[in-house]
């Protein structure tokens, strides 16, 4: 870019855009790779752990609604997984699981980061609540990581890319939607 205009690449591939230019579109995919790839372990990180998904016990996730009940910000919210802990405790961890695997994948990925910040906003407003100073806790850091990638959503290397492809393509050769 040369004073405001784009300048021509040899051989005619389209214009040159440089290194700030190229970054900038890449900017949100090492984000989304580290939340996917975060999600998707917390997730089976959970169905595998037995004592996890028990109603109570050492290290279940009943143990931990009960010890987090009085100090939480969102105490109905513990008080509605308590009804059942171990279903809870499977919806958490394929809520996970599926917003992990979508976000990897860039599938349908302003809803998987969407679901992203609300599985991290619950969990803030519950375990995460008590912890001092605030920036201890690392749920209202991943709910702050989820929010651009809900509005930007994922454009390079995702499949919601390859579908927006395919779908223009297949308007172009006349195969439906449009005129």
């Amino acid at each position: 870019m040369a004073h405001g205009t784009l300048l021509e690449q040899p051989g005619g591939l389209g214009p040159r855009r440089g290194v700030r230019a190229t970054l900038r579109r890449y900017a949100l995919l090492p984000l989304r790779v580290f939340l996917g790839i975060t999600f998707t372990y917390a997730g089976l990180d959970k169905l595998t752990d037995a004592a996890f998904l028990s109603a109570s016990g050492p290290g279940s996730l009943g143990e931990l609604l009960d010890n987090v009940r009085s100090t939480a910000g969102a105490p109905f919210l513990v008080d509605l997984a308590q009804h059942s802990p171990t279903a809870f405790g499977y919806a958490l961890a394929i809520g996970e699981l599926l917003v992990g695997v979508a976000t990897l994948l860039g599938l349908r990925a302003r809803i998987a980061a969407t679901g992203g910040a609300l599985i991290s906003l619950v969990l803030w407003l519950t375990v995460s609540w008590p912890a001092t100073p605030y920036y201890y806790g690392n749920d209202l850091a991943y709910l702050m990581a989820w929010l651009p990638l809900a509005l930007a959503g994922a454009e390079h290397f995702s499949a919601d890319n390859a579908l927006r492809l395919r779908r223009r393509r297949g308007r172009d050769m006349g195969w439906g939607g449009g005129d």
